[in-house]
């Protein structure tokens, strides 16, 4: 099985424990996932974020509905957590979430390790476009939700 890595970081002007308290409420994921995947999260809501935590999701990618289940499997605030499929659309998926004090604000890092049924060429083909795809409207989200404040 190979595995590919997507690392993503950007820089919000918020303090680290306001960034990770947004994270930690899942039904925020929904505010940062593209409209056109169709995420809804299944789990009833609030969450009680933890290690061993259980999440379900519906998405729609390429048109097709599916299931998506992952498990928090690192609970560190307000530094990182780690979310892994257990059932989905990869063979594997785990996305590690890190969170430093960095310049009066927060560098908030993506780190998803993943692997796909039909290996490099269904990647190159269809996935890899789509990862890049919903990581930049995250990123592009994540700059308005956090805006710069005034100096004042």
């Amino acid at each position: 099985m190979t595995v590919f890595e997507l690392k993503k970081e950007i820089w919000l002007p918020s303090p680290r424990e306001e960034v990770f308290s947004f994270f930690s409420q899942a039904k925020n994921l929904e505010r940062i996932t593209p409209t056109w995947l169709q995420f809804r999260i299944l789990t009833p809501l609030p969450i009680e974020m933890q290690a061993g935590a259980l999440i379900d999701y519906r998405i729609r990618l390429r048109g097709l509905p599916m299931r998506w289940r992952t498990e928090i499997t690192a609970w560190e605030p307000p530094r990182r957590f780690v979310d892994a499929q257990v059932r989905g659309p990869y063979r594997q998926w785990i996305h590690e979430h890190t969170f430093e004090e960095k310049d009066g604000g927060t560098l908030a890092r993506d780190h998803v390790r993943y692997s796909v049924w039909g290996g490099s060429l269904i990647r190159k083909l269809f996935v890899e476009s789509d990862v890049e795809r919903i990581f930049k409207y995250r990123q592009e989200r994540m700059k308005k939700l956090f805006p710069a404040r005034d100096a004042a």
